[in-house]
This record gives C-alpha cells, sequence and structure tokens, in this order.
C-alpha cells in the first residue's frame, strides 16, 4: 500500500492534478470570500478584470506555449535553450504590444470606460501582464520539461498567498476592490521574483533566440493562439456579451457563479490534459500513431467517467453549491429574476460533454494539426457568440445563455472527431471500452497493494 501511494504521489497525472487543485481550492475560496464582501457592482468588474486578463494572457502566451511544450520534447539541450529563449522574446515583445493597445485604447475612450465595468481591466491589467510574464513563463517552460513538482510549488505560493490575504481582508482590512487588485499585483511580483531568482523562467537563454526556433514556435504559434483564444473567448465570451446587454452588471455578477462550475470541472481536465499532450506529441514526433490513438482512447475515456460522477454530484446539490459560493444572497427572488439553480444544472451537463471535445483538441495538436484545431475553435466560438446573442437580446435569457454552452461543445466533438478520423479510425465505443480497461487496471492494483499491506499488518 505505501509503495502504491508513493508511486502515485510521484506521478506526473497526480502532481499536475495536485497543481490545479491547489489553484482550485484558493480560486474557489477567494472567489466565495469576494462574492459576499463585494457589491454586485464591484464584483462584477472584478470578474471583468480577471475574465479579461484570462483572454489576454493566452493572446500573449497562445503564440509560444503549445509550440514550446510540443517541440521541446525530444529536443537537444542547445535546441532546448534556444527554444526557450525564443519563447521569453515573443511573450515579451507580445506583452508590450498588448500593453500599448490597452493604454491607447483606455487614453482614447477614458469617458466611456471610466463608467463601465471594464474601468480596472483597463486601467490595471497592463501593469499586471509586465509583472507576471517571468513566473508564466516559467510555467511553461516547467510544463515543457514535465517538472510538475516545481510547477505545483509555484502555484502554491501564487494562490495561497492571495488566498490568505483575502481571508485577512474578510477579517480585518475589509479593502475596496482597487485595493485587492494592488494586493494582487504585489503576490504576483513575489511569485515572480522568486522564479527569478532560481532562473526558471529561462530569461538567460534570451541571447540564444535565433530566426529558427523563432519561426518554429511562430508558424505552429499562429494557429494555436487562435485556438488559446477561441477556448478562453467560449468560456468568457458570455460574460463579456452579458456585460454590454440590457441585463446589466447584476447579471455578470450572477452569472460567474455557474460559470465558477466549469472552472472546478476544469481541474481534472487541465491536469491531465498537461501531461497527455508532451506525451502524445512526442509519439507523433517518433511516427507512433498507434500509441497517440491509445493515449487519445485512455485519457478520453478515464475522464468521461470522471466527469459524469462529478456533474451527478454538482446537478443534484446544485442550490448547495450556489450557497457555498455566494451565500443566499443571488437565491433571493427579490434581488434577482435570474434562476441561478437552473444555470448550475446546465453547467453540470455540460461538464459531461467536456472530456472529448478537450482531448480531441489536444489530438489535433499533438499531430502538429494546429489548424485543423483552430478552425474547430472559431466554428464552435460562432456558433456560442450567435446563441448568446440571441439569448440576451432576443430573450433576455440567461438559461439559454447556458444553453447555448451546450450546443457548441456538441458541435466542437463532431468536428473533433471527424478530423481525427482522418488520422486514425476514430470509435466512441473505444473511448468508453478504454477508460473501463484504465478504471479496472487501476482497481486490481489497488485491490493488490491492499492485500499486500493487510499481509505485512498481520
Amino acid at each position: 500500500m505505501y509503495k502504491l501511494i508513493t508511486k502515485i504521489v510521484r506521478e506526473d497525472n497526480f502532481l499536475s492534478l495536485a497543481g490545479n487543485l491547489v489553484i482550485a481550492v484558493f480560486g474557489l475560496g477567494g472567489f466565495a470570500l469576494l462574492a459576499r464582501s463585494l457589491s454586485p457592482e464591484h464584483f462584477a468588474q472584478w470578474v471583468i478584470f480577471i475574465s479579461g486578463g484570462s483572454l489576454v494572457e493566452m493572446l500573449r502566451f497562445g503564440i509560444t506555449n503549445n509550440a514550446l511544450v510540443r517541440f521541446l520534447s525530444g529536443a537537444s539541450k542547445e535546441n532546448s535553450e534556444q527554444l526557450i529563449g525564443s519563447n521569453v522574446l515573443i511573450s515579451l515583445l507580445s506583452t508590450v504590444v498588448i500593453a500599448l493597445i490597452m493604454v491607447s485604447v483606455n487614453l482614447v475612450f477614458k469617458d466611456v470606460i471610466s463608467n463601465s465595468v471594464y474601468v480596472l481591466f483597463f486601467t490595471w491589467y497592463p501593469v499586471l501582464a509586465f509583472i507576471n510574464l517571468p513566473w508564466n513563463n516559467a510555467m511553461i517552460v516547467l510544463q515543457a520539461k514535465m517538472k510538475y513538482a516545481k510547477i505545483l510549488w509555484i502555484k502554491a505560493i501564487n494562490s495561497g498567498l492571495f488566498f490568505s490575504f483575502l481571508v485577512m481582508n474578510k477579517i480585518v482590512f475589509n479593502l475596496s476592490v482597487l485595493e485587492l487588485i494592488w494586493a494582487l499585483l504585489i503576490v504576483n511580483l513575489i511569485t515572480t521574483l522568486i522564479c527569478i531568482v532560481k532562473g526558471w523562467d529561462g530569461l538567460l537563454c534570451i541571447k540564444k533566440a535565433n530566426k529558427s526556433t523563432n519561426a518554429t514556435l511562430l508558424n505552429f504559434g499562429k494557429y494555436s493562439t487562435f485556438t488559446l483564444i477561441g477556448t478562453n473567448l467560449l468560456r468568457n465570451a458570455d460574460l463579456l456579451i452579458i456585460s454590454i446587454s440590457p441585463l446589466g452588471s447584476t447579471a455578470v455578477a450572477l452569472f460567474s457563479i455557474p460559470l465558477k462550475l466549469t472552472e472546478l470541472q476544469q481541474i481534472p481536465l487541465r491536469s491531465f490534459a498537461a501531461t497527455a499532450f508532451p506525451k502524445m506529441s512526442k509519439a507523433s514526433l517518433e511516427g507512433n500513431v498507434k500509441e497517440v490513438q491509445n493515449l487519445f482512447y485512455t485519457y478520453s475515456g478515464a475522464l468521461t467517467y470522471l466527469f459524469v460522477f462529478i456533474s451527478l454530484i454538482t446537478f443534484v446539490f446544485a442550490e448547495e453549491f450556489v450557497v457555498l459560493i455566494s451565500g443566499y444572497q443571488y437565491l433571493n427572488s427579490e434581488t434577482t429574476t435570474f434562476n441561478i439553480v437552473a444555470l448550475v444544472r446546465i453547467f453540470s451537463v455540460y461538464g459531461v460533454l467536456l472530456p472529448i471535445d478537450r482531448m480531441t483538441g489536444i489530438g489535433l495538436d499533438s499531430i502538429n494539426k494546429p489548424n485543423i484545431n483552430a478552425f474547430k475553435v472559431i466554428i464552435m466560438l460562432a456558433t456560442n457568440v450567435i446563441g448568446d446573442l440571441i439569448a440576451v437580446y432576443v430573450f433576455e435569457s440567461l438559461e439559454i445563455v447556458a444553453v447555448s454552452t451546450l450546443i457548441f461543445t456538441s458541435v466542437g466533438i463532431v468536428l473533433g472527431a471527424y478530423f481525427l478520423n482522418k488520422e486514425f479510425n476514430f470509435s466512441t465505443i473505444e473511448i468508453f471500452k478504454s477508460g473501463n480497461r484504465f478504471y479496472k487496471a487501476f482497481w486490481e492494483k489497488f485491490s493488490r497493494s491492499t492485500k499486500e499491506f493487510k499481509f505485512l499488518r498481520n
């Protein structure tokens, strides 16, 4: 038993999952504290700051993120340093460009922005973008090298420090939303300084960047950028469209609560995807299509069964989930006319669809088809935006906004399956068979270890 537990704790999937669990637990706790502490208007500003920031993060790091992970697999030491240097250079230049654009927009449309929920985003995100650049680069480099223990450490520091501050704020300080943004900047600065001192950010490799490695990352990244931006918009387009609709800022605050459920659902998905992508990419680079196929089926099947279990729990206990996150204020019919419990249940169903959709995207990227994956995401995004616009402007319904999520995800699964079928035989039945084999093998290994532990005790 001890050997099994030790093996599991040191395994890549576990470390990746632990890292995302750290972010999720602290993130969920912090989100709950903010939802209970801030007024709906100020909470909406915070939500837009975070969701808008996530979108820009995808733009900044999408250019090189997946490309670095793919091409660093199996690269020589010299080539690795060149690739890392190109990653630092490109992400720095993209950050400068994005910051300049945001500052310019803020200056030109200052009156409009200052009276909207976007005021904190346009004012302070450019500052955050430079502060968190080194530690975000460190995360990309460490993922490419599959150093998941170090990734876990970075996430624990960043998320843990800010959550601790939010607890103190709730008990003692009771700061404004602007002051909370300042605290977030300080926490990110501490994380960045640690990564620079440890040399994880790859900054010293910037001088080794060259035209060849720049081109390698950019050629792949021009497609993966669209994919990552599109994927982020799929999560945040709902909030962005609601924020400019007649539904108002209260609707933004309310919708962000069931949307938080999707972030929880993303925990195991991001964790296993972070380990699946390097493995599938390596197999693809070695020309082992059969191994790519086997990995795809195993991860898709195992995750789908896991998400059915998770979604069943969140569906049944939807009201309790809302109370846990935000208290009773958004359940009160006098506060809002929207049914937040129904929204949570719709997103629970969405969770069942997530694994296969995500794994088809990873499969396409790993076999060097980022252009196809980008096309898939663009079609999904178009479907989502059209659905959202109809929902808020025609029906004025948040429930229909949530239903459009189910529709675009189903479209993504169909498209992903169609394109993967051109590379290897895609079988939905095989996904579930592989999931069965995965859990059967895990149970057998667990049972053997339990028997050995009992035998040793006797």
